[in-house]
């Protein structure tokens, strides 16, 4: 049984690696199109951005309404890595315990 948990809690801490890569490589994308360094009416890059977007924005929406209006400044990309950070760390914790 401990090995199934353990093998379930590497499988989560792995998901969490991806998802963590998926905001960071969002927000610098954000970046780049609010710069004008890549053009979304390409269409490789506007795939990549709408993928990006719908796989994020779930999470960091109800983190967007918590937080106060900062201008032009979202923060909601740091707050939701230190939520996985924070997550991570529990796992770890909690497989070092098994």
């Amino acid at each position: 049984m401990e090995v199934i948990l353990f093998s379930l809690i590497q499988v989560i801490h792995i998901a969490l690696n991806l998802y963590l890569w998926c905001i960071i490589i969002s927000a610098v994308l954000s970046w780049l199109v609010a710069f004008n360094v890549v053009n979304t009416s390409n269409r490789f890059v506007y795939m990549i951005g709408d993928f990006l977007y719908r796989i994020t924005d779930p999470a960091l929406r109800p983190i967007r309404q918590f937080l106060p209006n900062l201008g032009g400044i979202d923060i909601s990309p740091v707050i939701l890595i230190f939520i996985i950070y924070f997550l991570q760390s529990l796992l770890v914790g909690f497989a070092a315990r098994l």
